[in-house]
Protein backbone atom coordinates (compact mmCIF):
# COMPACT_ATOMS: atom_id res chain seq x y z
CA UNK A 1 0.00 0.00 0.00
CA UNK A 2 2.76 2.52 -0.97
CA UNK A 3 2.23 5.99 -2.58
CA UNK A 4 4.60 8.23 -4.88
CA UNK A 5 6.38 11.00 -3.57
CA UNK A 6 3.61 14.08 -2.45
CA UNK A 7 4.25 16.93 -4.90
CA UNK A 8 6.21 19.76 -3.62
CA UNK A 9 4.50 22.93 -2.30
CA UNK A 10 6.02 25.97 -2.34
CA UNK A 11 5.23 28.50 0.47
CA UNK A 12 5.35 31.65 -2.29
CA UNK A 13 2.51 30.49 -4.71
CA UNK A 14 -1.02 30.19 -2.00
CA UNK A 15 -3.40 29.21 -5.11
CA UNK A 16 -0.76 26.71 -6.02
CA UNK A 17 -0.83 25.10 -3.01
CA UNK A 18 -4.54 24.74 -2.59
CA UNK A 19 -4.55 22.68 -5.95
CA UNK A 20 -1.39 20.80 -4.67
CA UNK A 21 -3.05 20.05 -0.91
CA UNK A 22 -6.08 18.77 -2.98
CA UNK A 23 -4.32 15.97 -4.72
CA UNK A 24 -2.45 15.29 -1.80
CA UNK A 25 -5.24 15.18 0.47
CA UNK A 26 -7.02 12.76 -2.23
CA UNK A 27 -4.20 10.47 -2.82
CA UNK A 28 -3.35 10.28 0.97
CA UNK A 29 -7.64 9.59 1.49
CA UNK A 30 -7.66 6.79 -1.15
CA UNK A 31 -4.63 5.49 1.22
CA UNK A 32 -6.60 5.84 4.36
CA UNK A 33 -9.88 4.50 2.96
CA UNK A 34 -8.53 1.70 1.40
CA UNK A 35 -7.04 0.35 4.76
CA UNK A 36 -10.61 0.98 6.25
CA UNK A 37 -12.18 -1.34 3.91
CA UNK A 38 -9.62 -3.79 4.50
CA UNK A 39 -9.99 -3.73 7.70
CA UNK A 40 -14.00 -3.67 7.71
CA UNK A 41 -14.21 -6.49 5.39
CA UNK A 42 -17.93 -7.20 4.53
CA UNK A 43 -19.81 -10.74 5.59
CA UNK A 44 -22.17 -13.05 5.33
CA UNK A 45 -22.99 -13.82 9.03
CA UNK A 46 -24.76 -12.97 11.49
CA UNK A 47 -23.60 -9.40 12.14
CA UNK A 48 -23.72 -8.31 8.32
CA UNK A 49 -26.48 -5.87 8.74
CA UNK A 50 -23.97 -4.41 11.64
CA UNK A 51 -20.77 -4.82 9.49
CA UNK A 52 -22.64 -3.20 6.84
CA UNK A 53 -23.45 -0.35 8.89
CA UNK A 54 -20.07 0.23 10.11
CA UNK A 55 -18.75 0.34 6.45
CA UNK A 56 -22.10 2.94 5.32
CA UNK A 57 -20.76 5.20 7.99
CA UNK A 58 -17.27 4.87 7.23
CA UNK A 59 -16.74 4.65 4.16
CA UNK A 60 -16.76 6.51 0.62
CA UNK A 61 -17.38 9.81 1.77
CA UNK A 62 -15.62 12.82 3.34
CA UNK A 63 -12.52 14.84 3.63
CA UNK A 64 -10.21 12.10 5.61
CA UNK A 65 -8.68 15.26 7.24
CA UNK A 66 -8.29 13.53 10.57
CA UNK A 67 -6.63 10.49 8.60
CA UNK A 68 -4.39 12.90 6.33
CA UNK A 69 -3.15 14.27 9.56
CA UNK A 70 -1.76 11.28 10.85
CA UNK A 71 -0.36 10.38 7.83
CA UNK A 72 1.14 13.94 7.20
CA UNK A 73 2.72 14.32 10.25
CA UNK A 74 4.42 10.85 10.56
CA UNK A 75 5.71 11.00 7.41
CA UNK A 76 8.50 14.03 8.61
CA UNK A 77 9.93 11.39 11.10
CA UNK A 78 10.61 8.68 8.21
CA UNK A 79 7.14 6.65 9.23
CA UNK A 80 6.45 3.54 7.01
CA UNK A 81 2.72 4.97 5.14
CA UNK A 82 1.32 1.05 6.39
CA UNK A 83 1.62 2.33 9.74
CA UNK A 84 0.46 5.76 10.11
CA UNK A 85 -1.89 4.82 7.63
CA UNK A 86 -3.63 2.35 10.30
CA UNK A 87 -3.64 5.47 12.62
CA UNK A 88 -5.28 7.06 10.14
CA UNK A 89 -7.71 4.80 9.85
CA UNK A 90 -8.36 3.67 13.58
CA UNK A 91 -9.36 7.88 14.12
CA UNK A 92 -11.55 8.04 11.57
CA UNK A 93 -13.34 5.03 12.49
CA UNK A 94 -13.66 6.71 15.79
CA UNK A 95 -14.38 10.36 14.12
CA UNK A 96 -17.09 7.90 12.04
CA UNK A 97 -18.73 6.66 15.56
CA UNK A 98 -19.23 9.72 16.44
CA UNK A 99 -21.08 11.14 14.03
CA UNK A 100 -23.17 8.04 13.68
CA UNK A 101 -23.86 9.19 17.52
CA UNK A 102 -24.48 13.04 16.92
CA UNK A 103 -26.53 12.33 14.13
CA UNK A 104 -29.36 9.64 16.71
CA UNK A 105 -32.79 11.85 17.53
CA UNK A 106 -31.78 11.39 21.01
CA UNK A 107 -28.25 13.51 19.92
CA UNK A 108 -28.47 16.23 16.84
CA UNK A 109 -31.58 14.51 15.48
CA UNK A 110 -30.22 14.79 11.46
CA UNK A 111 -31.41 13.04 8.83
CA UNK A 112 -28.74 14.04 6.53
CA UNK A 113 -24.61 13.35 6.49
CA UNK A 114 -22.24 13.90 3.80
CA UNK A 115 -24.60 13.96 1.08
CA UNK A 116 -26.70 10.82 1.95
CA UNK A 117 -29.15 9.40 4.55
CA UNK A 118 -27.68 9.48 8.14
CA UNK A 119 -26.68 5.75 9.11
CA UNK A 120 -29.92 5.40 11.34
CA UNK A 121 -32.40 6.83 8.66
CA UNK A 122 -30.92 4.15 6.52
CA UNK A 123 -30.52 1.52 8.52
CA UNK A 124 -32.29 1.95 12.04
CA UNK A 125 -31.61 3.87 15.40
CA UNK A 126 -31.13 0.26 17.04
CA UNK A 127 -28.44 -0.67 14.27
CA UNK A 128 -27.04 3.01 14.30
CA UNK A 129 -26.15 2.50 18.68
CA UNK A 130 -24.17 -0.37 17.84
CA UNK A 131 -22.57 0.10 14.45
CA UNK A 132 -21.08 3.16 16.19
CA UNK A 133 -20.00 1.08 19.53
CA UNK A 134 -18.63 -0.71 17.00
CA UNK A 135 -16.10 1.40 15.22
CA UNK A 136 -14.98 2.95 18.36
CA UNK A 137 -14.41 -0.19 20.47
CA UNK A 138 -12.24 -1.44 16.37
CA UNK A 139 -10.74 1.65 16.48
CA UNK A 140 -8.74 0.88 19.77
CA UNK A 141 -8.10 -2.94 18.48
CA UNK A 142 -6.31 -1.59 15.21
CA UNK A 143 -4.16 0.72 17.72
CA UNK A 144 -3.52 -2.21 19.92
CA UNK A 145 -2.04 -4.94 17.39
CA UNK A 146 1.48 -5.54 16.50
CA UNK A 147 1.07 -4.04 12.76
CA UNK A 148 0.51 -0.78 13.57
CA UNK A 149 3.79 -0.31 14.97
CA UNK A 150 6.34 -3.23 16.62
CA UNK A 151 7.05 -1.12 19.86
CA UNK A 152 4.20 -2.06 22.57
CA UNK A 153 5.32 0.85 24.21
CA UNK A 154 4.30 3.31 21.15
CA UNK A 155 1.37 1.56 20.95
CA UNK A 156 0.26 2.50 24.55
CA UNK A 157 0.86 5.94 23.65
CA UNK A 158 -1.20 6.06 21.24
CA UNK A 159 -3.70 4.22 23.09
CA UNK A 160 -3.68 6.42 25.62
CA UNK A 161 -3.26 9.86 23.76
CA UNK A 162 -6.71 8.38 21.84
CA UNK A 163 -8.60 7.24 24.73
CA UNK A 164 -8.22 11.04 26.50
CA UNK A 165 -9.21 12.79 23.50
CA UNK A 166 -11.96 10.70 22.69
CA UNK A 167 -13.81 10.26 26.22
CA UNK A 168 -15.02 12.23 28.85
CA UNK A 169 -12.22 14.87 29.16
CA UNK A 170 -12.52 15.31 25.16
CA UNK A 171 -14.54 14.65 22.53
CA UNK A 172 -17.97 12.82 24.62
CA UNK A 173 -17.35 15.64 27.54
CA UNK A 174 -17.62 17.89 24.39
CA UNK A 175 -20.65 17.27 22.87
CA UNK A 176 -22.38 17.07 26.38
CA UNK A 177 -21.51 20.51 27.42
CA UNK A 178 -23.01 21.16 23.78
CA UNK A 179 -25.79 19.41 24.60
CA UNK A 180 -26.23 21.28 28.10
CA UNK A 181 -25.71 24.41 26.30
CA UNK A 182 -28.84 24.47 24.03
CA UNK A 183 -31.06 27.09 24.55
CA UNK A 184 -28.28 29.08 26.60
CA UNK A 185 -26.16 32.27 25.94
CA UNK A 186 -22.65 30.85 26.88
CA UNK A 187 -19.39 32.73 27.60
CA UNK A 188 -16.83 33.18 24.41
CA UNK A 189 -14.47 31.03 26.76
CA UNK A 190 -16.72 28.89 27.55
CA UNK A 191 -17.49 27.99 23.42
CA UNK A 192 -14.10 27.99 23.34
CA UNK A 193 -13.97 25.14 25.67
CA UNK A 194 -16.79 23.09 24.47
CA UNK A 195 -15.31 23.27 21.42
CA UNK A 196 -11.96 22.38 22.11
CA UNK A 197 -13.33 19.30 23.45
CA UNK A 198 -15.99 17.93 20.84
CA UNK A 199 -14.43 19.27 17.61
CA UNK A 200 -10.18 20.31 18.60
CA UNK A 201 -9.36 17.13 20.54
CA UNK A 202 -9.61 14.40 17.84
CA UNK A 203 -8.01 16.55 15.24
CA UNK A 204 -5.05 17.62 18.05
CA UNK A 205 -4.79 13.68 18.50
CA UNK A 206 -4.41 12.95 14.48
CA UNK A 207 -1.58 15.66 14.63
CA UNK A 208 0.12 14.22 17.48
CA UNK A 209 0.10 10.84 16.39
CA UNK A 210 2.73 11.00 13.53
CA UNK A 211 4.76 12.16 16.54
CA UNK A 212 4.45 9.53 18.65
CA UNK A 213 4.81 6.95 15.57
CA UNK A 214 7.63 8.67 15.09
CA UNK A 215 9.14 8.72 18.54
CA UNK A 216 9.53 11.97 18.00
CA UNK A 217 11.64 14.78 20.36
CA UNK A 218 9.47 15.53 23.03
CA UNK A 219 9.62 19.28 22.12
CA UNK A 220 8.82 18.50 18.61
CA UNK A 221 5.78 16.49 19.77
CA UNK A 222 4.57 19.48 21.57
CA UNK A 223 4.75 21.39 18.47
CA UNK A 224 2.53 19.16 16.73
CA UNK A 225 0.57 18.71 19.27
CA UNK A 226 -0.36 22.52 19.61
CA UNK A 227 -0.38 23.08 15.73
CA UNK A 228 -3.02 20.47 15.84
CA UNK A 229 -4.95 22.38 18.49
CA UNK A 230 -4.68 25.32 16.67
CA UNK A 231 -6.45 23.84 13.63
CA UNK A 232 -9.04 22.33 15.68
CA UNK A 233 -10.23 25.62 16.63
CA UNK A 234 -10.16 27.35 13.46
CA UNK A 235 -11.62 24.11 11.51
CA UNK A 236 -14.66 24.59 14.20
CA UNK A 237 -14.78 28.43 14.02
CA UNK A 238 -15.47 27.70 9.90
CA UNK A 239 -18.07 25.08 10.41
CA UNK A 240 -19.77 27.30 12.75
CA UNK A 241 -19.32 30.33 9.49
CA UNK A 242 -20.62 27.49 7.12
CA UNK A 243 -23.40 26.86 8.70
CA UNK A 244 -24.54 30.02 8.92
CA UNK A 245 -23.92 30.87 5.64
CA UNK A 246 -24.01 27.82 3.02
CA UNK A 247 -26.58 25.73 1.69
CA UNK A 248 -27.40 22.31 2.09
CA UNK A 249 -25.75 20.58 -0.58
CA UNK A 250 -22.63 22.66 -0.77
CA UNK A 251 -22.44 21.05 3.38
CA UNK A 252 -23.79 17.66 2.61
CA UNK A 253 -25.93 18.17 6.33
CA UNK A 254 -28.57 20.24 7.68
CA UNK A 255 -27.59 23.78 7.28
CA UNK A 256 -28.72 26.76 9.90
CA UNK A 257 -28.96 23.93 12.81
CA UNK A 258 -27.04 25.97 15.29
CA UNK A 259 -29.05 28.87 14.94
CA UNK A 260 -32.45 26.11 15.62
CA UNK A 261 -31.14 24.58 17.89
CA UNK A 262 -30.28 27.93 20.15
CA UNK A 263 -26.79 27.12 19.90
CA UNK A 264 -23.66 29.54 21.48
CA UNK A 265 -21.45 29.42 18.51
CA UNK A 266 -18.69 31.58 17.93
CA UNK A 267 -20.83 33.35 14.96
CA UNK A 268 -23.21 33.95 17.33
CA UNK A 269 -20.96 35.74 19.72
CA UNK A 270 -18.40 37.43 17.53
CA UNK A 271 -20.17 37.76 13.91
CA UNK A 272 -18.80 36.42 10.91
CA UNK A 273 -16.43 38.83 9.77
CA UNK A 274 -15.07 38.59 13.56
CA UNK A 275 -15.58 34.40 13.73
CA UNK A 276 -13.23 34.81 10.29
CA UNK A 277 -10.93 37.05 12.33
CA UNK A 278 -10.58 34.65 15.25
CA UNK A 279 -10.00 31.85 12.52
CA UNK A 280 -7.42 33.47 10.91
CA UNK A 281 -5.63 34.42 13.73
CA UNK A 282 -5.37 30.90 15.05
CA UNK A 283 -4.09 29.67 11.17
CA UNK A 284 -1.34 31.70 11.76
CA UNK A 285 -0.36 30.28 15.31
CA UNK A 286 -0.69 26.98 13.96
CA UNK A 287 1.76 28.08 11.25
CA UNK A 288 4.23 29.20 13.86
CA UNK A 289 3.58 25.57 15.67
CA UNK A 290 5.41 24.49 12.47
CA UNK A 291 8.57 26.34 12.60
CA UNK A 292 10.91 23.69 13.30
CA UNK A 293 9.57 21.31 11.03
CA UNK A 294 11.06 24.14 7.82
CA UNK A 295 9.94 23.30 3.95
CA UNK A 296 8.98 19.77 5.43
CA UNK A 297 6.20 20.98 6.60
CA UNK A 298 4.82 23.22 3.57
CA UNK A 299 1.68 21.12 3.37
CA UNK A 300 0.77 21.32 7.10
CA UNK A 301 0.95 24.85 6.88
CA UNK A 302 -1.23 24.63 3.22
CA UNK A 303 -3.83 22.27 5.25
CA UNK A 304 -4.07 25.37 7.72
CA UNK A 305 -5.35 27.64 5.38
CA UNK A 306 -7.21 24.83 3.49
CA UNK A 307 -9.02 24.37 7.10
CA UNK A 308 -10.89 28.25 7.14
CA UNK A 309 -11.19 28.70 3.37
CA UNK A 310 -13.31 24.97 2.75
CA UNK A 311 -16.66 25.38 1.45
CA UNK A 312 -17.93 21.72 3.05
Amino acid sequence: MSMTNPATISPAQPSANAAVLRDDMSVRAKLVEATLDSLLPPTTGGDARLIDAMRYATLGGGKRLRGYLAVETASLFGVPEQQSARVGASVEMLHAYSLVHDDLPAMDDDDLRRGQPSTHRKFDEATAILAGDALQTKAFEVLAESATHADAAVRIALITAFAAASGAAGMVGGQMIDMEGEGRALPLEEVRHLHALKTGCLIRYSAESGAILGKADPNLQRRLRSYGANIGAAFQIADDVLDATATAEELGKTAGKDEASGKSTFVALLGIDGARAEAERLTHLAIEDLAPFGAKADRLKALAYYVIERRN
